[in-house]
């Protein structure tokens, strides 16, 4: 495989979305092209979900309409159904992303639907996508723990990840919500879903309750995977999970990923300040550990 990793880029919304106090439109703007410029290749740039259930997300369409669209990159947004498809594409979207979860229960509890039911009611966005020429991402919530039901089974995990690559994502993100995973379990998971969905078509995405989120990702790209999720400034964090501290900051992933010999065409140096600014911005410390170490120089 490529020695080249892609790294997604999610701070704008899942970095933001937790946020209590509300971010400013301009400040959200200024974020995405900030990122933009340190050369990332994949941005998602913000939510098209109910107002309602995210209010910090509430100005999709005005962050889409200010920022500075690069060549070569790409901003996919959250949809949850074809509403939300629609409003996005009104938006000027050309990447959508859908998601479910790997536990019936975590699935339940948050929105009052079976896993199946879930798909059922997004499978309109992929149809309209498909029509669209709209690439589609998947995220599979829950794939290591789930904070109602505690162990979620592998075969389960494979399941949903299998339908929805069938269903047309063209990548499909796993997701530690709630950052319990370790290297040797992410591993045997990324694994056990590569058997039955290509090794290109996925990416892990783990949240780093209990510092693992590097080793984790480390162990699966040691197993063949290219693509990883992170959020500048270790933003973000899941609410189900008393103590979680967030996403994996993407500063100390680049590097990482460059200390292993990878390419990820990302300036570390632009994205440690990219994270510092954002820090200030919500008034609090990074989560970088490069970000912290660049700023002591």
């Amino acid at each position: 495989m490529s020695e080249f990793v892609r790294i997604v880029e999610v701070a704008p919304r899942d970095g933001l979305q937790n946020e209590v106090a509300m971010v400013a439109t301009a400040d959200k703007i200024v974020l995405v092209d900030r990122l933009s410029a340190t050369g990332l290749r994949s941005i998602e740039a913000t939510s098209f979900v109910s107002p309602k259930w995210v209010p910090q997300l509430a100005d999709a369409a005005e962050v889409m309409a200010g920022i500075r669209r690069r060549p070569g990159v790409a901003y996919p947004v959250l949809v949850p159904n074809l509403q939300g498809y629609e409003r996005a594409r009104a938006a000027g979207a050309e990447e959508v992303a859908v998601f479910t979860a790997a536990s019936e229960a975590f699935n339940r509890k948050n929105t009052n639907a079976s896993i199946d039911e879930s798909i059922e009611r997004f499978m309109p966005v992929l149809e309209r996508a498909r029509a669209d020429g709209v690439r589609v991402r998947g995220y599979v919530s829950t794939v290591l723990g789930c904070p109602y039901q505690g162990q979620v089974p592998l075969a389960d995990v494979v399941r949903v990840a299998r339908r929805l690559h069938a269903l047309g994502c063209y990548e499909v993100s796993l997701g530690d919500t709630i950052g319990v995973g370790t290297p040797r379990k992410a591993r045997e998971m990324l694994l056990a879903v590569a058997a039955e969905v290509p090794m290109q078509a996925l990416a892990v995405h783990f949240h780093d309750t209990w510092g693992q989120a590097l080793a984790n990702v480390a162990a699966c790209v040691e197993a063949g995977v290219r693509v990883a999720d992170a959020a500048v400034a270790g933003t973000g964090g899941c609410p189900y999970a008393r103590g979680a501290s967030g996403n994996l900051a993407t500063e100390d992933l680049v590097y990482m990923l460059h200390g292993m010999g990878l390419e990820t065409g990302v300036d570390l140096e632009a994205l440690a300040e990219t994270g510092r600014w954002l820090a200030g911005v919500l008034g609090r410390t990074t989560g970088s550990k490069v970000g912290q170490a660049l700023a002591r120089e």
